[in-house]
């Protein structure tokens, strides 16, 4: 009995010293190193093997890329995480010259249509100027000179195909620069604001604008910026019992969806800055339109303050003010008019329903996107990864309101998405959408170098929250985003690489990651390229 007992005790220690030896100490060894062993997002799986100009992610381990806390140990080179992100391979890509039928407009073209607006506004100016100093309007008059070398023209110069913009345009931070300082020679209100006159319906749930305030500013080289004014301060988060229809539209959402869009290399979002404007010399002295200057009013704190014109919102209540005169608010670069670059605005096919209790059917049916690819654009080309790209970019803002989006019709089918008007983003932070990518959850694919991408911006030396927090440092409204805001998209982030994970176990990585072109093609890729990268 003795003996029994003495070789069970022996047994259970050799166990022991086993696990001990193999398994508890090699861990302890690593806690105690702080090498970060634990997480499992190593350098190698952000390997491109090269395959004939394509693309291919590591995907071992790779979707525990970063803890959804805050207890990553931090580089200590300062936190220069930006420069060394735009340093890295995925954003130095060598892509070939652009031909004539990539670039969306031509120097010539762009030109003449520029000295006929010249034209027509100097026509107009001085016709207005003799007018108003009739009727005693007092209109301050700004030097106007147009400069065929201005960033704006470079930046629409630069369009092509596949961006609004190439990673390494010096263009777009001039551009930045011009919009933050630039004096405005002339305020007016948007085309679609201009449309809602007159057409203001209030029995309807959801309003063809709402209180949603936009101008559009003409600076003094015929630049012109949309100016969206501050409803909302950054601190406070969209309530609980608004609908996502009904939210306010943010100015600092569409400063920092901008500067996400760049750090994920979509380049589909037109630059944005901030700018504290005076809305008493900037607007209302240099606006042509009585309608506008017709909405200006003092408040009991004298301060100047204006609404919108359509009439449900015509009241003082939804007014805004500035403190007295100064207001912040972000500036959009336009994009060239519809008339020398039109473009298609297309109903999103996971658009949501905008009344109080409706549902769509992708809401209610897990096998939506089965009927999506069967039906023209989405069952070949690009267009439904380029749908699943902008979901991804939604769900991380927190946008829920993308009902349409828009192409340039001269790329055709094979152009990329705009992703425009995203004030509505970064309404709450304590809360994760997860509808918002049911594009990808349904459909199950993704492009290989927007997951790379996803991999590389999950990884503690590149963590998303803290390159976006360097990237806004320069911009004059600092912060754009408060810190909860910030984290979220590093949780954000976690889901969306849960959710390819989640996927790839159900279908395999050859069904769910799309080899796709890294760097730019002569021509666009056909459904039958596309289909064998697959």
């Amino acid at each position: 009995m003795r003996r029994d007992r003495f070789l069970l005790a022996a047994t259970l220690t050799a166990i022991f010293s086993a696990d001990l030896y193999f398994i508890l100490l090699p861990k302890l060894r690593s806690v105690g190193q702080g090498t970060g062993q634990l997480c499992s997002c190593g350098p190698s799986n952000l390997t491109l093997p090269r395959l004939r100009g394509l693309a291919t992610p590591q995907l071992s381990n790779w979707t525990s890329a970063l803890p959804l806390d805050d207890t990553t140990t931090e580089p200590t080179d300062g936190g220069l995480k930006l420069g060394r992100l735009f340093a890295h391979p995925l954003y130095n890509i060598q892509t070939p010259e652009l031909g004539p039928e990539e670039r969306l407009l031509q120097v010539e073209q762009l030109m003449e249509y520029y000295r006929k607006k010249v034209s027509r506004w100097e026509r107009h100016n001085k016709l207005y100027s003799e007018v108003a100093a009739i009727s005693n309007i007092s209109v301050i008059e700004h030097e106007v000179t147009f400069d065929p070398d201005a960033s704006w023209m470079k930046f629409h110069l630069g369009i092509s195909r596949y961006a609004l913009y190439s990673r390494d345009d010096p263009a777009i931070p001039q551009l930045l620069r011009d919009m933050q300082s630039m004096p405005v020679v002339s305020a007016d209100y948007t085309q679609d604001e201009k449309a809602l006159k007159g057409a203001c319906d209030c029995t309807q749930v959801v309003k063809p604008s709402g209180h949603h305030l936009k101008l559009a500013l003409k600076m003094h080289d015929f630049a012109k910026a949309m100016f969206k004014p501050m409803r909302q301060n950054r601190d406070e988060e969209t309530p609980e019992d608004f609908f996502y229809f009904v939210d306010l539209q943010r100015h600092n959402a569409e400063i920092a969806a901008f500067h996400l869009d760049r750090i994920l290399d979509f380049r589909r979002v037109p630059p944005v800055t901030g700018r504290l404007m005076n809305i008493t010399g900037e607007i209302l002295q240099v606006t042509h339109n009585e309608d506008l200057r017709a909405v200006f009013f003092t408040s009991p704190a004298n301060n100047t303050c204006f609404f919108a014109k359509c009439l449900y919102v015509c009241k003082t209540e939804y007014a805004v003010c500035g403190s007295p005169d100064l207001l912040e608010g972000s500036l959009s670069a336009y994009l060239p008019g519809l008339s020398i670059a039109p473009r298609l605005s297309i109903p999103n096919p996971w658009i949501r329903s905008y009344t109080f209790n409706g549902q769509e059917e992708w809401e209610v049916n897990p096998f939506y996107c089965d009927t999506v690819k069967q039906t023209y654009p989405y069952n070949s080309g690009n267009r439904l990864l380029n749908i699943i790209d902008m979901s991804i970019f939604d769900f991380l803002t927190g946008n829920m309101d993308r009902h349409h989006y828009e192409i340039f019709t001269r790329f055709g089918d094979e152009g990329f998405i705009l992703h425009l008007d995203n004030a509505r983003g970064f309404g709450k932070h304590s809360q994760d959408e997860t509808s918002i990518l049911a594009p990808l959850s349904q459909c199950c694919m993704i492009k290989s170098s927007t997951l790379v991408r996803l991999q590389l911006l999950a990884r503690p030396e590149f963590r998303l929250s803290d390159v976006m927090r360097e990237s806004m440092e320069g911009d004059p409204l600092r912060p754009i985003l408060t810190e909860p805001h910030l984290l979220a998209l590093d949780r954000r982030l976690q889901k969306v690489l849960r959710a390819v994970q989640r996927c790839v176990r159900r279908l395999g990585k050859d069904e769910v990651i799309i080899r796709d072109f890294v760097k730019s093609t002569v021509k666009p890729q056909t459904s039958t390229e596309l289909i064998k990268a697959r």
